[in-house]
Formats: C-alpha cells, structure tokens, sequence
C-alpha cells in the first residue's frame, strides 16, 4: 500500500497559496489535471481546449461556460492561469519549462533556470495571476465545482465506507489525516495510470471519484471544525 509522506507540523507554503481552504484545494486538483494532461500532449494545447478538457470525463473539474460571457469566463481563466503559473514554478525545480500563453500551453525542456524558471526576468503576470486577491468567485459557485460529483450530497457529504474505499482506491490502508497527503497520493497515482505506463481512462476517473470524495471528506471536517 501507500507509503506517504506524513504531514509537516509546520509545513511550507506554497507560493501565493490560499487562505480559503476550499480554493486551495480545487486548485491542488487542477494542479494535478493540468500536469496530466500537459504530459499527455507533448505538442501542447491552448487556452480554450485545455478548459475544454478540464470540463470532460474524467476531471469535470469545470462546469459549463458561455465562453462570450466575460463574467464567466474570467473566473475560470484566472484560476486556470494562476494553477499554470503554479506549476510552472514547480517544473522549473526539475529543470522543465513551462511556456503559458492563450494560444500555447506546453512544457518544454530547460538547462539553465532560477527559482521562478525565468532567468534575469520580471515577469508581471506571474505575479498577477499568483495573487489570489485578483480572483473572485461567489462562494455558491466554488462549492459546485468543488463538489461535482456530489450534486445532492453536499450537505451530508460522503459517510465512513465511502471515505475508507476512497482511500483504499488511492493507496491508503486507512482514512489519512490531512489533505496534503492525500493530494501527493492523488498526484503519483494519476501519473502511474498514464497510458504509456498501462493505464487508462477509466483508472484515471476511478482515481478522480476517490480524489473528489477525499475533498468532500476534509471540506466536511473543517466546516465542523
């Protein structure tokens, strides 16, 4: 089973993490979706087919848009756009290149980066997208995409059996104790279930349920809390 990392007592922030922690963890899922399915598609994509993609099986990590509609398109660009740059930060650790743009979205190689992947540059929109402050969202409308797969249930959440089989379907032999945990799990899991490695649509979407119903879980614990 799972051998996973337990949780820092004080951990280190992300940067321009969330102190909302039902946004901070729809987009420690995007993070992991976006990851995903950049690797998949070695050539890249764009901004609109990307949100296209976050909307289908097996994430639906986004609800419908009318793409015309300014005041519904950006909050879902600004989310989207601050996950990427998130990432980007992340890749560049590992000497990859994260090129963001609306018409380009690709990871790339690079030899030579410093702790932003952005040698000798300022970058405003970085620092734009990374400050959440610029983001706004009703609260009703976060929960729904927070909570996609739990239409009807979101005021009772998953019970016990629910929780422990969706642990067990990410590595776990019991309920772990914190999100961050849970979210590495997630993370490897859905990186192991790459088709080039054997894996397939229907693991990845077995893997998403199980993620969806852990953050029902921590969402329900910290309203009780």
């Amino acid at each position: 089973m799972n051998n996973a990392p337990t949780c820092p007592d004080t951990p280190t922030p992300a940067p321009a993490a969330t102190t909302d922690p039902l946004l901070e963890q729809q987009i420690q899922h995007m993070l992991v979706a976006v990851e995903h399915e950049l690797r998949m598609s070695l050539s890249g994509t764009d901004e609109l087919n990307l949100i296209k993609t976050l909307q289908k099986s097996p994430w639906r990590l986004i609800g419908d848009l009318d793409f015309h509609d300014t005041g519904q398109l950006y909050p879902v660009h600004f989310l989207l756009f601050h996950v990427l740059y998130r990432l980007r930060d992340s890749l560049a650790k590992n000497g990859e290149k994260l090129h963001i743009s609306p018409l380009r979205i690709v990871i790339e190689h690079q030899d030579l980066v410093d702790e932003n992947g952005l040698p000798g540059t300022m970058d405003s929109l970085r620092h734009f997208y990374l400050d959440l402050s610029q983001y706004r969202m009703p609260k009703e409308a976060l929960e729904q995409m927070m909570n996609n797969f739990w239409v009807g249930h979101r005021n009772a959440g998953p019970d016990k059996q629910e929780v422990l089989l969706a642990a067990k379907t990410l590595g776990f032999d019991s309920v772990p104790d914190c999100f961050l945990v849970v979210k590495h799990a997630f993370r490897r899991a859905v990186m192991q279930a790459h088709p080039d490695r054997g894996g397939d649509t229907e693991a990845i979407q077995s893997l998403n349920e199980a993620f969806s119903v852990m953050k029902a879980h921590f969402s329900q614990m910290m309203e009780q809390s």
